[in-house]
């Protein structure tokens, strides 16, 4: 069997699927490396008790890694540190 040269064109377009073909490759790899060391990150701790104002009613509830908040039914976000003693409470005005 003779060796056909391709045309210029085709050649080009031989090239560019070569070139996709690894760079999605690559990328699917990068993906999937990306997600098992984000996935293997150790969760936040989330405090077993937390001891609120009487009469507070809890909307939602926020974590950093230094702190966690509270936001109350009556506007008010409570800043707590991790061993839940309050350092702030911020009053939410809602024109």
């Amino acid at each position: 069997m003779e060796d056909i040269e391709l045309p210029p064109g085709l050649r080009f377009l031989r090239q560019l699927v070569t070139v996709l073909t690894v760079v999605m490759i690559v990328g699917v790899v990068l993906i999937a490396a990306l997600l098992v060391i984000r996935l293997n990150q150790p969760a936040l701790a989330i405090p077993d008790q937390i001891t609120l104002p009487a009469g507070t009613v809890v909307v939602s509830y926020t974590q950093s890694q230094d702190w966690f908040a509270v936001v109350t039914d009556e506007n008010k976000i409570l800043i707590f540190d991790l061993n839940g003693q309050l350092i702030q409470e911020v009053d939410v005005k809602i024109d």
